[in-house]
């Protein structure tokens, strides 16, 4: 099974956070770690601007 799609299955509410790990063979605290550090990833970026802009007259 795609890991993407357990844990989209986790976040819809279909199984439990201990489910949720079983399925993808961690500990839960490990996966924990995990979401919590994917939301922080999914965080709008901003981006530098690039050299070519940044020398306007």
């Amino acid at each position: 099974m795609d890991k993407r799609k357990v844990i989209d299955a986790y976040r819809q509410g279909l199984f439990s956070i201990q489910e949720c790990a079983q399925l993808l063979g961690v500990d839960k605290l490990q996966l924990s770690a995990v979401l919590s550090s994917a939301e922080d990833d999914t965080a709008p970026m901003h981006r530098k601007p690039s050299r070519l802009y940044s020398k306007v007259k």
